[in-house]
């Protein structure tokens, strides 16, 4: 199809290398049955935009999260999926959200700090306390 970000790493879903969307929701392609995804939004790297997917691409850049690059898409499809879903992260959130999504380079430090960067630079979505 031309896609060429989403990986294939384990085949057992442990990596998270083959992250997608469906239906905004993160699930390991791997692992995901066709049947599943009938009639469902089926979201790639390539294909994720808005302003949370800006701010985690932007902080991910800033920060120089990368180093070899190959989980990346995985990382950036889960860290999306989480601030879509909270948009003030703790370190706890962060660590559950991004539990199997490996980076065998160690870059966890500025994938947490990328992740709160972003957080930072999206005010607007930040649910009000009453």
């Amino acid at each position: 199809l031309g896609l060429p970000g989403t990986k294939f790493g384990c085949g057992i879903a442990a990596c998270g290398v083959c992250t997608v969307h469906l239906d905004g929701v993160p699930v390991r392609s791997c692992v995901t049955p066709v049947s599943a995804t009938t009639g469902k939004a089926i979201t790639t790297i390539e294909g994720i935009s808005g302003p949370v997917a800006e701010a985690v691409q932007s902080s991910w850049s800033t920060l120089d999260v990368p180093q070899c690059g190959y989980c990346q898409s995985g990382q950036v499809m889960s860290a999306v999926a989480l601030l879509q879903a909270n948009a003030a992260p703790s370190d706890a959130d962060i660590d559950r959200a991004m539990k199997g999504n490996l980076c065998r380079c160690g870059t966890y430090p500025r994938i947490r700090a990328a992740i709160h960067r972003a957080a930072d630079t999206l005010p607007s979505l930040r649910q009000v306390e009453p």
